[in-house]
């Protein structure tokens, strides 16, 4: 019987010359005053091998306001200026307490030069548009997207919570690829496997990073079947659920590249674990099916 092995070697990131590893690391709660704790964190995803760091202007609004997370980040930076070379930085901007949305291209602007600020950097390798502006055509959208390249403050662009439609309309009035999109997916989150979105990706080459891919911590506590699974799939390779769990999003053909969120700098080294697994598709579609509390046809 054919297994599915992962791979640990660096892949492009979508169709762009920048190189990152098969895993992310997710900073939503990066927040805090403490800067060597903070480094350390940054450190221990680096020591497993993460290269991909994901942020957001955003991100740590609810403990330290807007844009915390990456001032965070700026302080690390500038305590170990050094570490910079070995991190692709992918941040995001569009949406504002109370608008929720705004993806005009002035707003854009403003939000990109106040994230280089913020981080203490004068160019990201990623920018993403974090959610669909309904109000913004997509053609002033994709216009603040080229501007941002052509000035050299970002590398390539992508899209967070995008639907396939919403991707393929933006793109209709890009020169320039769509690196990534970003969708929630784990187990307990299996739309992009119907909805087109995985299917849009491998269509388009676009590298897929998924968000909560443990599912908020629902696959590693409490008792749902397809946690149960994935720990007892964890326990034959060496790991626990949740490095399972990271394996189970990577198996898929579209070389899913998971962000993992923890804080714990043993959990995020424990990350690097993931490579030992492998599936079967007997063992993989199990996990599926418990976690959509259905079988497929």
């Amino acid at each position: 019987m054919t297994t599915i092995r992962l791979s640990r070697e660096a892949r492009p990131l979508g169709k762009s010359a920048i190189l990152v590893t098969p895993i992310a690391w997710g900073m939503w709660r990066f927040s805090g005053d403490d800067v060597p704790a903070a480094r350390a964190r940054v450190e221990a995803a680096l020591d497993a091998g993460i290269t991909l760091f994901d942020t957001a202007d955003i991100y740590g609004v609810d403990d330290g306001g807007f844009g915390s997370s990456e001032a965070l980040l700026g302080r690390v930076l500038a305590d170990a200026p050094e570490l910079r070379a070995r991190m692709v930085i992918a941040t995001k901007g569009g949406i504002w307490p109370g608008f929720p949305y705004d993806s005009s291209a002035a707003y854009l602007a403003g939000a990109l030069d106040a994230s280089l600020t913020r981080m203490g950097v004068e160019r990201v390798e990623l920018y993403q548009i974090h959610r669909r502006d309904f109000l913004s055509h997509p053609q002033e959208v994709a216009a603040a997207l080229t501007r941002m390249v052509e000035t050299g403050k970002v590398a390539g662009i992508g899209v967070s919570n995008h639907s396939p439609a919403e991707v393929d309309a933006l793109a209709a009035f890009l020169g320039l690829p769509i690196l990534t999109t970003q969708p929630e997916f784990s187990p307990l989150h299996s739309a992009p496997l119907f909805d087109g979105t995985l299917d849009q990706a491998m269509a388009r080459d676009m590298a897929v990073l998924a968000w909560s891919p443990l599912a908020g911590g629902r696959l590693v506590a409490g008792d749902h079947p397809a946690g149960a699974l994935l720990a007892e799939h964890g326990e034959r390779w060496g790991v626990d659920a949740a490095t399972a769990a990271l394996a189970w999003v990577m198996a898929h053909p579209a070389r899913i590249i998971p962000i993992i969120g923890s804080q714990n700098p043993d959990r995020i080294r424990a990350a690097g674990d993931v490579y030992r697994v492998e599936w079967t598709r007997a063992e993989w579609y199990a996990v599926l099916q418990a976690g959509m509390g259905e079988r497929l046809p």
